[in-house]
């Protein structure tokens, strides 16, 4: 699988490009620019999760490629209410962006034309998304799991037992080689995650 990665905004938010099927995974700032200059054209927006860090770019994307968008149905607040993060003492405010689909935790789903094993952790954000590649050994793990982290779980949404609980149920089973392609930070390996995450060691 051809991957190309972006990373944009205040806080650095990775998006993914699968360029065979013209699949984008999560819209960060600056995303839209950086697609244009590289004449990469969008068929399916998939987003892990609602947070503004993730989505800023989403509906300027949708109109510009005219793809089909994808998310949990737990987003559609935080992704389709203009004013939503400042009710929550946020200083920003998401340009809309309207589901096409929305996809939910199953073993296998066609994605734009790609089959994902979809899993649904909470605990970050409601509605947060991982996308598991088995033929190719990736997740796209958007906001759950980091090199040596995991989501914060302080914000609005958020719940820490949910958030390890998923985690530990449904990654960690995963075999030690399948590489995490995080919404923040450099790839990893559910085997590192395993040995060296201070926030699973006797979870």
């Amino acid at each position: 699988m051809q991957i190309q990665t972006f990373t944009g905004g205040l806080f650095d938010t990775n998006c993914f490009f699968l360029e065979s099927h013209g699949i984008l995974i999560d819209a960060p700032q600056d995303c839209a620019e950086w697609l244009g200059s590289k004449g990469l054209k969008v068929k399916t927006l998939l987003l892990t999760h609602g947070h503004i860090d993730h989505v800023w770019d989403a509906a300027r994307i949708k109109r510009e490629h005219g793809c089909q968008v994808g998310y949990h149905r737990d987003g559609i607040a935080m992704l389709t209410e203009p004013g939503f993060f400042r009710k929550l003492g946020f200083g920003w405010d998401i340009d809309p962006v309207q589901a096409d689909f929305f996809i939910d935790e199953t073993p296998s789903a066609n994605l734009g034309g790609l089959d994902f094993q979809v899993f649904l952790i909470p605990g970050h954000c409601p509605g947060s998304l991982c996308f598991y590649h088995q033929p190719d050994r990736i997740v796209f793990g958007g906001d759950v799991l980091f090199a040596g982290g995991v989501g914060r779980w302080d914000l609005p949404g958020g719940n820490r037992d949910v958030l390890f609980d998923g985690i530990q149920k449904k990654l960690m089973p995963l075999p030690e080689d399948i590489k995490v392609l995080p919404g923040h930070g450099p790839a990893t390996t559910i085997g590192m995650e395993k040995k060296t995450n201070p926030y699973l060691q006797g979870a």
